[in-house]
């Protein structure tokens, strides 16, 4: 049975900087990754360098307070430990070694 659609996904992005077609990018990764858990995915055009993501209202990425973007596969991490924290994302749940 699958998990009703009811988290919301906001992803704010400068368009001074334009960094849309990168929001773009990581919210269809985010959809069809979580298809059954995200009800809404929203981006918020902004500037002065904004890049952020939020899940339910709390905020899990930061590009000024963790310094850069998130690789794909650490934002599907975070999305999922608010969406679905007992779900294993396969591979992408695998940590090289030398980390």
């Amino acid at each position: 049975m699958h998990q009703e659609r009811n988290h919301t996904v906001d992803i704010h992005y400068c368009t001074g900087c334009r960094w849309l077609l990168r929001s773009a990018w990581m919210a269809q990764e985010l959809l069809t990754t979580f298809e059954d858990e995200i009800g809404e995915l929203t981006l918020h055009p902004g500037s002065g360098g904004i890049f952020e993501v939020h899940v339910d209202g709390q905020r899990i990425w930061s590009r000024k307070d963790m310094g850069g973007f998130p690789d794909i596969t650490r934002l599907k991490q975070l999305v999922r430990d608010v969406v679905s924290p007992d779900r294993s994302l396969g591979h992408s749940d695998q940590r090289n070694n030398n980390e």
